[in-house]
């Protein structure tokens, strides 16, 4: 399974770890996931989805439509 919120497109981001030293070693940024049960006002079906925070946030502000 990928690490990508299904509603936002949000994936791992890659960057680099620097030490004290300046040294730069490669690491990667994931994405804040979590799996969400959303139920679809117009047909009552429920969707499983992996979102992120963010997008777990602006559906309790914005609703689904």
């Amino acid at each position: 399974m990928s690490r990508v919120c299904q509603l936002t497109g949000k994936k791992t981001a890659v960057g680099n770890n620097v030490s004290h030293s300046m040294r730069h070693t490669k690491r990667r940024f994931y994405p804040n996931l979590f799996w969400r049960n959303i139920k679809d006002p117009q047909t009552g079906m429920i969707v499983r989805l992996r979102l992120s925070a963010k997008a777990i946030k602006t559906l309790k502000k914005k609703g689904i439509m």
